[in-house]
């Protein structure tokens, strides 16, 4: 696909939204930048045009560009560290991340924002040990990180802006951490500002990305946490519908093991039971050790089974 059609297309769809060139690109690029896509006349880095068409909740797989060799690379680390993060295989992700440091440019603060969100989650290095941030040092990483590409950031005026993928991923983990440290009424207010995000700005695009089923099981974790069981069931339902419908499947597991344990504090373990094992069996297929390790220890605990290896 021709630069100049993409462009056309991205500057058809800013114009919809009644966006400047200014208020798109912030954080991300100079307006001249946009401008002169807009044009055909440049083609910036993988990693801006996907944030841009993000941001305009346009698909950011349909479009070819050519990359770099500096871009490929980038784009291979940022795959290994986001597996290591997932594996918690920590030394590799941080020697990773060092690595891609390196190769980044001082302007690129949408590679950087990935760099902030995932030393945060994976620590620092100490001698031969791995130690964590204590949750002050994450929650300054992490509104570091957003406010690298919306400066303007706020956690009480979430919708007050356009956000890429990463960004919402920052915005998770700022509500993921909060939780963590007992402040569930924080995190549900962000959640809610985002879950309103994503179905007003094309929630169809977003959800073939993974990120409704994404933001439906942390808001619903949140609200199991808080003891709002209820409230917890129907969100997590429509994250579960989302991974059907949507064909995108990493949350399910966690998703029917959330609702198991709701279903078992409303008193239908029977339901519970249902969903437990199939939050397992699906957890054992995608190898996902988290899920299977909850869905055994919380099937004993709470119903006085284990499911059958």
């Amino acid at each position: 696909m021709q630069t100049i059609f993409l462009g056309d297309y991205m500057k058809a769809r800013r114009i919809e939204l009644g966006l400047t060139q200014e208020e798109l690109c912030e954080g991300i690029c100079e307006p001249v930048t946009i401008s002169r896509m807009e044009n055909g006349r440049q083609t910036p880095s993988r990693s801006r045009i996907n944030a841009l068409l993000q941001r305009l909740g346009l698909p950011d797989d349909r479009y070819f560009a050519l990359l770099s060799q500096n871009e490929v690379k980038i784009d291979e680390l940022q795959k290994e560290i986001t597996s290591c993060n997932i594996r918690r295989d920590t030394k590799r992700g941080l020697k990773k991340l060092h690595e891609l440091e390196e190769l980044l440019d001082p302007d690129d603060h949408v590679t950087r924002q990935f760099v902030l969100r995932v030393r945060a989650s994976l620590g620092w290095i100490d001698g031969d040990t791995v130690r964590p941030y204590t949750p002050t040092e994450q929650l300054d990483m992490l509104m570091d990180a957003i406010q690298l590409t919306v400066p303007n950031f706020a956690l009480d005026e979430i919708e007050r802006h356009l956000y890429s993928l990463d960004e919402i991923k920052v915005i998770n983990a700022i509500a993921v951490l909060l939780c963590g440290c007992g402040q569930h009424d924080r995190a549900i207010r962000i959640y809610d500002q985002l879950l309103r995000y994503i179905r007003r700005h094309n929630a169809n695009i977003l959800q073939s990305g993974g990120l409704l089923p994404f933001v439906a099981y942390n808001y619903a974790r949140v609200l199991d946490a808080d003891r709002q069981y209820e409230a917890a069931l129907e969100l997590a339902e429509l994250g579960r519908q989302a991974c059907v419908q949507y064909g995108t499947y990493q949350c399910l597991p966690a998703i029917l093991s959330v609702m198991a344990e709701c279903y078992h504090f409303v008193g239908r373990d029977s339901d519970s039971e249902k969903l437990y094992l199939q939050a397992y069996y699906t957890a054992q297929s995608m190898e996902d050790t988290d899920v299977i390790a909850v869905a055994r220890r919380e099937m004993k605990q709470y119903l006085g089974i284990e499911p059958l290896h």
